[in-house]
């Protein structure tokens, strides 16, 4: 194995092997609007926001606070369902499923980062399980032999039976990567991953997200870290819940 495409499956609907050539975004909008109720007013998160994630690139969402990163995020990791518009992750319409329809999809087409490294991993599983975890529930096969090439590849290797507790941030935050691409989700969606980390742990997660997207990962990242907009192929720019130049 020489990357995370090693794990296929075969596809259907809420499955696909996304390494394959294909000029297919990983993920579109079209005029998403997303509003949220609250005691004394209604406020719109989203107010018509179109754009494509691209595979093999990682894409960063920027903006102010409150201009819509997170409700975005959480529409293209098919947590959300729009109020109107489209939402499309991996060739399947996420805006026309409910909540188990979305639950699946995300099972297997999505992978979600959280900002604290230890929130993507369970604290019982040692490295190679939790990597093997990650592609039984994408079902996709998985082997010893890729499991360990994976660590590897993310300089993990030698961390294959430690546990969580034992890891630092950093190597947590790149076991969570590792658990995100095993299986081939069409898209890696990453809610300030960087923001727990130093520097120099920050940089060994960002080179491994690079190097992942060249294989064909689609990343979709929001942060307010230089670092991370300086990885960046390509920018989502909100302001107020709508998509600005």
């Amino acid at each position: 194995m020489t990357g995370p495409g090693a794990f296929r499956f075969d596809a259907d609907p809420f499955t696909a092997d996304v390494f394959r050539e294909t000029p297919a975004p990983a993920a579109v909008c079209t005029d998403v609007v997303k509003t949220y109720r609250t005691a004394t007013e209604t406020v719109t998160a989203l107010a018509g926001v179109s754009l494509e994630v691209p595979r093999a690139q990682v894409t960063v969402v920027v903006g102010p606070s409150g201009s819509g990163k997170s409700s975005l995020l959480r529409l293209l990791a098919c947590i959300d369902s729009p109020d109107s518009g489209a939402v499309t992750v991996g060739g399947a319409r996420v805006d026309t499923l409910g909540a188990r329809g979305r639950r699946r999809l995300r099972q297997r087409q999505v992978a979600y980062l959280f900002q604290r490294p230890g929130e993507n991993l369970l604290p019982y599983l040692d490295a190679a399980a939790q990597v093997r975890l990650a592609a039984q529930l994408r079902g996709a096969p998985v082997d010893d032999d890729g499991v360990h090439d994976l660590l590897a590849r993310l300089g993990l290797g030698d961390r294959a039976d430690h546990r969580p507790a034992q890891l630092s941030g950093g190597e947590q935050q790149r076991l969570a990567v590792a658990c995100g691409v095993v299986g081939g989700p069409a898209l890696v969606v990453a809610d300030e991953p960087t923001a727990e980390l130093d520097t120099a742990a920050a940089e060994r997660v960002l080179a491994a997200m690079t190097e992942l997207a060249a294989d064909g990962v689609a990343f979709l990242v929001s942060s307010h870290d230089p670092r991370v907009m300086a990885a960046a192929d390509g920018f989502v720019h909100l302001d107020r819940g709508q998509r600005v130049p």
